[in-house]
């Protein structure tokens, strides 16, 4: 989805190509491909005796669905739990921290 995004449109050779190390390979790629498509994430058009495909979930549309997964698999539909599990976890930087501040007093904002 990464070099989709990215390219907008893409063969399975430019995909391959567009990814970070590891390489995969073709046969994978393409296999993936089609994955995303049979569950609506991508679409292609056929470009001579190619395929081109292209995204048609946006990565923040795709990025909440991810979430909500993780929120329901791992963190019993707990937002705060997963806040507090990065937080503790990840090194932030000043900036980062800054937007996180902003973004809790948004929610406090809204609870009023």
């Amino acid at each position: 989805m990464e070099v989709l995004w990215r390219e907008g449109n893409a063969t399975v050779a430019d995909v391959v190509n567009g990814l970070a190390p590891p390489p995969l390979t073709y046969s994978t790629v393409l296999t993936t491909l089609r994955t995303l498509e049979q569950k609506g994430y991508i679409a292609h058009e056929e470009d001579g005796r190619a395929f081109l495909y292209h995204p048609i979930v946006q990565r923040r549309q795709a990025a909440k669905s991810a979430i909500g997964n993780l929120l329901g698999r791992f963190f019993s539909d707990s937002p705060g739990a997963l806040a507090v599990t990065l937080l503790d976890d990840a090194r932030l930087s000043d900036e980062d921290l800054a937007e996180i501040a902003r973004a809790v007093a948004r929610q406090r904002r809204k609870s009023k």
